[in-house]
């Protein structure tokens, strides 16, 4: 029996963006500029599920919301509810662990635009259903309606009895609930679209589901 694969560090299924990033190699040499493997343990029963990698972030360092804007409110939300060791995301070096957390993204590979295709989402969400059985979590926290959508194809669940709205949870089953939250990119902390006050609420609700 074939056990399907989580993560492929070389995997070129997508041209459109294989071509980007190997143009991302040339004019970034020392970026990780490839597909970028999840991070946290094995198991979890949290998961967190972004879009795809920055530019300058993820990209760049080869760890999920590493570097960029948006990982600064998520790994410090995560460190004051106990997911994280350390409140700060600079680098792959930087010695932070995850606890009981796992983070990956819907789309392992930097887009252009930082706007992957339907068809890149979807031929990127194989990977993402083998993440969700092999870590097996009980929440699942969708940053952003793209994730969001993603999560349900992976779990084959139809998208229009589970709306996205931030804040909103869904039962998907297996003892899973899906949690909604608009993305935590810096065009929704600066408008204010998503506020810290709004994220650590609805953490504080799934670590209170966790308890």
């Amino acid at each position: 029996m074939t056990v399907p694969t989580v993560f492929d560090s070389a995997c070129r299924r997508c041209p459109r963006l294989a071509s980007h990033l190997d143009a991302v190699r040339v004019s970034h040499p020392d970026y990780h500029a490839a597909p970028v493997p999840p991070f946290g343990p094995e198991r979890a029963r949290l998961l967190i599920v972004g879009l795809a990698p920055g530019m300058h972030g993820a990209n760049a360092t080869g760890r999920p919301f590493t570097g960029d804007h948006a990982g600064i409110l998520l790994y410090r939300t995560l460190h004051a509810f106990g997911f994280a060791n350390r409140p700060e995301a600079t680098g792959r070096d930087d010695g932070l662990a995850l606890e009981d957390c796992r983070v990956t993204n819907a789309v392992k590979c930097l887009p252009p635009q930082n706007r992957p295709t339907p068809a890149e989402v979807r031929a990127c969400n194989g990977f993402l259903g083998a993440e969700i059985d092999a870590v097996d979590p009980r929440i699942i926290l969708a940053l952003g309606r793209i994730a969001h959508d993603a999560v349900l194809r992976a779990l084959d669940r139809p998208l229009r009895a589970h709306p996205f709205a931030h804040g909103a949870e869904h039962d998907v089953g297996s003892g899973r609930t899906l949690f909604d939250s608009y993305h935590c990119s810096r065009y929704n902390t600066q408008t204010r679209r998503l506020t810290p006050a709004m994220f650590e609420e609805l953490f504080g609700e799934i670590r209170a589901r966790l308890s």
